[in-house]
C-alpha cells in the first residue's frame, strides 16, 4: 500500500507537489520578466510583446494536447515529464544566452529567443497534462471525493514556486539604479535563476517517483501505456478509444476550415488561428469517439462547455505578465515598505503570496462545505471565479478613471486587484483541473487535460490580443514631450504629424512601421530604426566597459533625409493611433479595464444560468 501523511493524502501528492513547484519557478519566474525583456533589451513595442506574450503562453497550454496524447499512446506520463523538464531547463539557459549577447548582437538575441520560446513550448506540452493527470491516479475510486482537495494542495505547490520566483528573478534581473534607469544587461541572471530551478523540479522527480508515485496497492503509476493495469479502469468502461477514419478526416478538414477562417476572415494572426481552430477540432473528434456511453458524452460535454467560459478568465487573469506589467511600470507608484520602489516585474508576487496563504483556507472550506451537503458543484465555483475577476477590474478601472497623462495608480489598488483575482483564481482553477479528473473517461484522461489547457491557451491568445489594446500610459506622453512632441494631439487627430515627429515617435516605440508599405517604397525603416538602437547599445558597453567608442555605421545610417520624412508622411508608413477594440478606440486606461468587466461579467451570469443543466448532464458526479 502506498504512504500517506496525515492528511490523508498520498506522499505521492507531495513529490508531485514540489516537482511542480520548481518547474512553475521556472515557468513564472522568466514570466515575470519576459516582456520587459523584449520591450526594453529586444527593443520591441508593447503592443508587439504582449501579442507575442499571448502566442507563447497560449502554445504552452496547445502542446499539451500533444504531449496527453503521446503519453497515452507511446510514452507515458512519467517519461514525459522527465523529456519535458529537460526541454525546458534548455530553453531557460538559451534565453540566457539570449540576454547575453543582444548588445553585441541583437539579431542573434532574437533568433535566440525564438528557439528558447520554442523549445519551452513543446517541453511544457510534455510535462503539464502529465503531471496534472497523474495526481487524480493516486487515489482510489472511492477517494476520487478527496480530489478537490488534493488539487487545492497541488495548486498552492505551483503557487509557492510562483512566489519564490516572482520575488527572487525580478529581483536579480528587473534592477533599477538609484536614478530610476533599468540595467537592461540584468534580465539573464533571471533567466538563469529559472532554468537552474527546472533542473532541480527534475530532479526530484527522477529521483523520488519510484518510491512514492505509486496506486495504493503499490504499483508505478504514469509508465508505459502497455503495461497499465486493466483494473485502473471502471467496470464496464472501454479502455481504447474507437475513432473512424471519417471521423479523423473531418477533424483534418475542420482544423484547416476553421483556422483559415479565424485568420483570413476573424483577423487572427496565425499563432492565434492555430489555437483556436485546435481546441474547437480536438473536442469534435474525441466526441466523435464510437465507444462512448451516453453518460461519458455528456460528463465530456460538461468539460467542454466549461473549458467555453474558462477562456474569458484566463484573458483577464492573464494580463499580469503584459499590460498589468507594464502599468506597473509606466504609471504606478510601486513605493513599498520603508520606502523601497518594488520592481514592476515583481508586483505578480502578491497572487502567488495570497494563493498560499489562502489555499488551505479554501481547501478547508469545500471540506466542510461538502459535509454540510452545502458545496456548490464545480461549474458555480467557476462561476464565482469569473464573477471575482470582473469585480477586481472594476474597482481598478474606477481608481485609474482620473489619473490622466501623469497621474500614478497606487500600488495598493494593483495589491487589491491581485487579491480579488487570487480569491477568483482559487474557486476556478484548481477545481477545473478537478473537474476533469471526474468527468473524464480513463481512456482520455491525459488527451482531456490537454483539451482542457486548450481553453487556457485559447484564453491566452486573447488575452495577447486584449494586452495589445492597452492605451499609451503616462510615460509615454512624457517621452513624447521631451522630444517636443505632443502624443496626446497626434492620437485625438487635432495635429497631424510630420515625417521627423512620426520618425521619432517610431524611434520611441510610440507608433508602428508598416514594412510592406516602407519597402515598396524602397525605405527600411525598421533597419535604420535598429541601426540606432545598436549604435547607442555599443555607446553604452563601451562607456560601461571605459574603452573608446568607434561606431560601424555611418550617419546615413542612422538618419533620414528631408525627403524620406516627407515620404514617410505622406504614404501613411508610421503611425501613431489610440489601439482599437470591437470597433471602439481605446483611449483611457478606464476603458481598457472596462473591457475586461463586461466580459468576465457577463460569462459568469451566462455560467450561473447554464449550472442546472450542468448538474444534470454530469450524473451524480458532484
Amino acid at each position: 500500500m502506498s504512504e500517506t501523511v496525515k492528511t490523508g493524502h498520498p506522499k505521492g501528492l507531495w513529490v508531485l507537489f514540489g516537482t511542480e513547484m520548481w518547474e512553475r519557478f521556472n515557468f513564472y519566474g522568466m514570466r515575470a520578466i519576459l516582456t520587459l525583456f523584449m520591450v526594453n533589451s529586444l527593443r520591441m513595442q508593447e503592443a508587439d510583446a504582449a501579442i507575442i506574450y499571448g502566442g507563447f503562453l497560449g502554445l504552452c497550454y496547445l502542446t499539451p494536447m500533444l504531449g496527453g496524447f503521446i503519453a497515452d499512446r507511446f510514452f507515458g506520463n512519467r517519461n514525459c515529464i522527465l523529456l519535458g523538464g529537460v526541454m525546458m531547463a534548455i530553453g531557460q539557459f538559451l534565453l540566457f544566452t539570449s540576454a547575453s549577447v543582444f548588445g553585441a548582437n541583437l539579431s542573434l538575441a532574437n533568433t535566440l529567443m525564438w528557439l528558447a520560446l520554442g523549445i519551452i513550448i513543446f517541453g511544457n506540452g510534455f510535462f503539464k497534462p502529465n503531471i496534472s493527470s497523474m495526481v487524480g491516479s493516486l487515489y482510489p475510486k472511492q477517494e476520487k471525493t478527496k480530489l478537490d482537495t488534493a488539487f487545492t494542495i497541488f495548486y498552492m505547490g505551483i503557487n509557492l514556486g510562483a512566489l519564490f520566483s516572482q520575488w527572487l528573478c525580478p529581483l536579480i534581473g528587473d534592477v533599477k539604479d538609484a536614478g530610476g534607469v533599468r540595467d537592461i544587461h540584468a534580465f539573464k541572471w533571471g533567466f538563469l535563476a529559472a532554468g537552474i530551478a527546472m533542473v532541480i523540479g527534475t530532479a526530484v522527480f527522477y529521483f523520488l517517483k519510484n518510491k512514492y508515485v505509486v496506486t495504493p496497492e503499490g504499483k508505478p503509476i504514469g509508465g508505459l501505456p502497455s503495461k497499465n493495469e486493466a483494473d485502473d479502469y471502471e467496470e464496464g468502461e472501454s479502455q481504447k478509444a474507437v475513432f473512424s477514419q471519417k471521423a479523423l478526416v473531418g477533424a483534418v478538414i475542420a482544423f484547416i476550415g476553421l483556422g483559415l477562417l479565424f485568420h483570413f476572415v476573424v483577423g487572427q494572426n496565425l499563432i492565434y488561428s492555430i489555437i483556436y481552430a485546435s481546441g474547437l477540432s480536438l473536442a469534435g473528434l474525441i466526441i466523435s469517439d464510437s465507444s462512448l456511453t451516453k453518460v461519458e458524452r455528456d460528463r465530456i460535454f460538461v468539460i467542454y462547455i466549461v473549458a467555453f467560459f474558462v477562456i474569458f478568465f484566463w484573458a483577464a487573469f492573464e494580463q499580469a505578465g503584459s499590460s498589468l506589467t507594464f502599468i506597473a511600470d509606466n504609471q504606478t507608484d510601486r513605493t513599498f515598505l520603508f520606502g523601497w520602489k518594488m520592481p514592476a516585474s515583481m508586483v505578480q508576487i502578491f497572487n502567488g503570496l495570497f494563493v498560499v496563504i489562502l489555499a488551505v483556507p479554501f481547501s478547508m472550506l469545500w471540506d466542510k462545505l461538502r459535509a454540510s451537503g452545502k458545496e456548490p458543484i464545480s461549474p458555480m465555483k467557476q462561476a464565482f471565479g469569473l464573477a471575482f475577476i470582473a469585480l477586481s477590474y472594476f474597482i481598478i478601472a474606477f481608481n485609474v478613471k482620473d489619473l490622466g497623462n501623469s497621474g500614478l495608480l497606487a500600488i495598493k489598488w494593483l495589491i487589491l486587484l491581485y487579491f480579488i483575482q487570487t480569491l477568483g483564481e482559487l474557486c476556478l482553477s484548481p477545481i477545473g483541473l478537478s473537474l476533469v479528473g471526474k468527468l473524464s473517461p480513463k481512456r482520455f484522461a491525459s488527451l482531456l487535460y490537454g483539451v482542457f489547457f486548450l481553453s487556457n491557451a485559447a484564453g491566452y491568445a486573447l488575452a495577447g490580443t486584449l494586452g495589445s489594446i492597452l492605451p499609451p500610459t503616462g510615460d509615454k506622453y512624457i517621452a513624447a514631450e521631451k522630444q517636443n512632441i505632443d502624443l496626446r494631439a497626434i492620437l485625438d487627430e487635432k495635429k497631424v504629424a510630420d515625417g521627423a515627429e512620426l520618425f521619432a515617435l517610431a524611434k520611441l516605440n510610440l507608433a508602428k512601421v508598416d514594412n510592406d508599405k516602407a519597402k515598396e517604397l524602397k525605405l527600411d525603416v525598421e533597419k535604420k530604426i535598429k541601426n540606432i538602437t545598436e549604435f547607442k547599445s555599443q555607446k553604452e558597453i563601451a562607456k560601461k566597459d571605459k574603452k573608446e567608442f568607434v561606431s560601424k555605421f555611418t550617419a546615413t545610417d542612422t538618419t533620414f533625409t528631408a525627403k524620406e520624412l516627407d515620404i514617410i508622411k505622406e504614404n501613411k508608413i508610421i503611425s501613431a493611433t489610440y489601439p482599437n477594440f470591437a470597433g471602439f478606440k481605446i483611449k483611457t486606461l478606464y476603458e481598457f479595464f472596462m473591457v475586461f468587466v463586461v466580459l468576465c461579467g457577463l460569462a459568469s451570469v451566462i455560467l450561473i444560468l447554464l449550472v442546472p443543466k450542468l448538474k444534470k448532464m454530469m450524473h451524480g458526479v458532484r
